[in-house]
C-alpha cells in the first residue's frame, strides 16, 4: 500500500506539471492584456487546469448551495483553511472572475510562480507595509467589478478544532468597500490532502459548500469584530453540521440542540 500510495503521488504530480506546461505559453499570452482582462483569462486557463488534474487523479468535486448564488455579483468570498489542496480547490469552486489572496513565497517557485502571481494578490504577512499595499490592490480589484477570495485564518489550521481565530482583513475591506460576504465550507480536502503529509493524498469525493452570504450594510468599522463573530460563528456551526472530519470527537456537537453528531450525517451529497 505504501508503495502504491507513493505511485499515486508522483502519478499526479506529473500530471501537475505536464498540465501547467500546457497552459504556461497561454498564460505569458494573457499578460500582454494588462492586469484585469489578463489576469482572468489567466483565470480562466487556472479553472481548465483544476478540472483537468482533479479528473485525471480520481478527485470527484462537486459544489453546493445553501442559498442561491448569483454568479454576476461581486463578494468577498471566505472558506476554512486546512490542506495545501485548498489552493487548486479555490479554481474548482468559484467560478466566475476572482483574485485570491496568498503568500508571496509561492510566487517564487519556478514556472508555477509565473502564473501564481498573475492570478492572485500576493502578500508577505512579515512586513506592515506590503500587507497595507495588497489590501490596495484588493479594494481596486473589487472596483473593477472583480470579487475577491481570502483565507480568514491566515494559515493552515492544525488545531482540531472546526477553525483557528480570524484575522481582522476580509471583513474590514468587506465594510470599507461595502461588499458582502460568501461563505465557503471545503470538507474533503483534508481527506484527500491531510496537512500532515504530502503522501496522503488519495482520490475521492470533495465538496464545497457555498453558505447564505452576509451582507455589510450598516456596518461600521466599530462593529467589526461583530461582523468577525457573526461569520466565525456561521462557518463553525456548518463545520459541525456536516461532521468535518478534522475535528476532534469531543468537539464535535451541535450548537443548536446541544447534541453529538452522528458521524454519517451530510448535507446535500
Amino acid at each position: 500500500m505504501v508503495v502504491l500510495k507513493a505511485l499515486y503521488v508522483l502519478y499526479a504530480l506529473v500530471v501537475f506539471l505536464l498540465i501547467m506546461l500546457l497552459i504556461l505559453p497561454a498564460a505569458f499570452i494573457a499578460t500582454f492584456f494588462g492586469r484585469i482582462k489578463g489576469g482572468n483569462l489567466i483565470y480562466r486557463f487556472c479553472c481548465l487546469w483544476a478540472d483537468a488534474w482533479f479528473f485525471l487523479t480520481g478527485i470527484r468535486h462537486r459544489n453546493y448551495y445553501e442559498s442561491p448564488h448569483d454568479r454576476n455579483r461581486q463578494y468577498i468570498f471566505i472558506a476554512n483553511h486546512i490542506s495545501y489542496l485548498d489552493a487548486p480547490l479555490i479554481a474548482k469552486t468559484i467560478r466566475q472572475p476572482v483574485r485570491a489572496l496568498g503568500k508571496i513565497e509561492t510566487s517564487k517557485v519556478p514556472l508555477f510562480g509565473f502564473i501564481y502571481q498573475n492570478a492572485i494578490v500576493t502578500v508577505n504577512r512579515g512586513s506592515a507595509e506590503h500587507r497595507a499595499q495588497s489590501v490596495r490592490i484588493l479594494k481596486s480589484v473589487l472596483k473593477r467589478g472583480i470579487s475577491i477570495f481570502i483565507f480568514p485564518e491566515g494559515t493552515l489550521n492544525e488545531t482540531g478544532k472546526p477553525l483557528k481565530n480570524f484575522y481582522d482583513g476580509a471583513f474590514r475591506i468587506a465594510i470599507e468597500t461595502h461588499t458582502p460576504i460568501k461563505p465557503i465550507l471545503f470538507l474533503d480536502t483534508y481527506d484527500r490532502l491531510s496537512y500532515k503529509s504530502f503522501l496522503s493524498l488519495t482520490p475521492g469525493r470533495s465538496r464545497s459548500i457555498f453558505l447564505e452570504e452576509v451582507p455589510v450594510n450598516g456596518y461600521t468599522l466599530k462593529e467589526l469584530d461583530e461582523l468577525k463573530s457573526k461569520v466565525y460563528g456561521m462557518l463553525e456551526k456548518k463545520l459541525l453540521e456536516y461532521n468535518a472530519s478534522w475535528i476532534e470527537t469531543s468537539d464535535k456537537v451541535d450548537h443548536s440542540s446541544n447534541t453529538l453528531i452522528p458521524s454519517g450525517f451530510n448535507h446535500g451529497s
